[in-house]
């Protein structure tokens, strides 16, 4: 057993990053050294029971109510989700900056608590999965890893369609305009948070012609997560710091048992998931909900924070939080948002899709799904009835990509991400060097 070190994860307060992060502690804690959670006080207690540390921390100002886990992107996705039905280029302004502004202002006020938890825990080394700058973090001088789990489009590149356009990699015509307009709608709050973080002792944001940086490249190691069979190609390569993992899916020992009546039922067995934000949107959950209730097919569905509200059918089972990596690999077909977490974690099963993406990177997902062939992606607000089950039908029916998507997931299976993602942290805690690969 090597040495015991201490590692910090900081995961961004949602359920995606957060499960990314607890399958590579996972395997650092069974190794023997020390990891602690830096999470939002309304995930108190749900890391602890997992046997790691906390520490806590709040984005803003505490509510006038207690808060269920990510409460504050619930609220954000709620209040926002009818800019979801407009193209994406018209959300840069509308959504995607905003988003971009809540996250800076996150990071701002959580700066001084951060330094606060750093020189208390001492780690050896700080894992980062974000999408924002935390200052604080290379401020530190402490060795500091970042982690992708978005889609890998957030790593910019001239053959890569912007990210968060959502734009085919076969089409380039309206790139230039999607450019365009992120510099238009998001220069001057780029510029405010690159000066904050000059200030606050770490390096500047960098923009370029492919658009602009909100988080620093780590000196030590970037990690992301996504098979190499869907991967994007690249016309300027990575640096030597970063490595692809293709899943960085965490053990469990949580159990799926299916119900009785869809155990007895015919038809093949589909799970519906809009990740725990996207179910926010009642309305489009209860349509899927709806729409799946004609076939003839068995539903899981995942209900989210809001599960009172979303009425199931004969055909379904489904509660408000499911142990989706025990629920994968024994369903036919994952309908989901598109979210990096689900969308890797169906590539790790070998499972064929249908994504009606939202916001983010989600659409990124959809279309890289989508051109790639192991799926179909949905208008989100405007299929057809006929499109959804025409898809599932046509999906499931179909085996070549069946054969193509197991040989795919069996090859995932055998590279063990989250032990070769522990592997690279634990050299940077134990060396405090640069790991670059071979």
């Amino acid at each position: 057993m090597a040495e015991r070190r201490t590692v910090v994860f900081f995961p961004e307060g949602a359920y995606g990053p957060t499960n990314n992060c607890v399958g590579i502690g996972q395997v650092l804690q069974q190794r023997g050294h020390r990891v602690v959670f830096i999470v939002e006080e309304s995930f108190a207690g749900r890391l602890e029971a997992q046997g790691f540390e906390e520490r806590l921390m709040r984005l803003g100002p505490p509510p006038e109510t207690e808060e269920v886990p990510g409460q504050f992107w619930i609220d954000f996705i709620r209040d926002t989700s009818p800019i979801f039905r407009k193209p994406t280029i018209e959300q840069l302004g509308e959504f995607i900056a905003p988003t971009w502004q809540a996250l800076i202002d996150g990071a701002k006020y959580v700066d001084g608590r951060l330094t606060e938890i750093v020189n208390e825990v001492q780690p050896d080394a700080i894992v980062e999965d974000n999408v924002v700058a935390f200052p604080a973090l290379p401020a530190s001088g402490q060795p500091w890893v970042r982690i992708v789990s978005c889609n890998p489009a957030e790593l910019k590149d001239p053959t890569v369609a912007p990210f968060s356009s959502g734009y085919p990699a076969a089409n380039r015509s309206a790139w230039p305009a999607f450019l365009d307009e992120v510099d238009r709608t998001h220069r001057e709050m780029w510029a405010d948070f690159d000066a904050f973080s000059r200030e606050r002792g770490a390096p500047g944001l960098a923009w370029n012609d492919t658009g602009p940086e909100f988080i620093h490249e780590s000196p030590w190691l970037n990690l992301y997560s996504y098979p190499a069979e869907a991967d994007y190609a690249r016309e300027r390569a990575l640096g030597g710091t970063w490595h692809r993992l293709d899943s960085t899916v965490r053990a469990t020992t949580e159990t799926w048992n299916m119900p009785d009546h869809l155990r007895a039922g015919k038809g093949s067995l589909i799970y519906l998931s809009l990740g725990s934000l996207g179910a926010a949107d009642v309305g489009l959950m209860q349509r899927l909900v709806d729409v799946m209730g004609t076939t003839r097919h068995r539903v899981i569905v995942s209900k989210g924070p809001l599960a009172d509200q979303i009425r199931l059918h004969g055909n379904m089972t489904g509660e408000g939080f499911l142990p989706q990596p025990a629920i994968l690999p024994q369903v036919d077909l994952v309908i989901t948002h598109g979210g990096n977490n689900t969308v890797t974690e169906a590539f790790h099963h070998g499972k064929p899709m249908i994504v009606l993406p939202l916001f983010w990177d989600q659409v990124d997902n959809a279309q890289r799904v989508d051109e790639t062939g192991f799926g179909v992606r949905l208008s989100t607000y405007g299929f057809e009835d006929a499109e959804l089950t025409g898809a599932v039908d046509r999906l499931l029916g179909d085996a070549a990509l069946r054969e193509r998507m197991a040989a795919m997931s069996a090859r995932i299976r055998g590279t063990s991400g989250t032990a070769r993602a522990a592997d690279l942290i634990e050299r940077v805690a134990l060396t405090g060097d640069p790991v670059t690969s071979a």
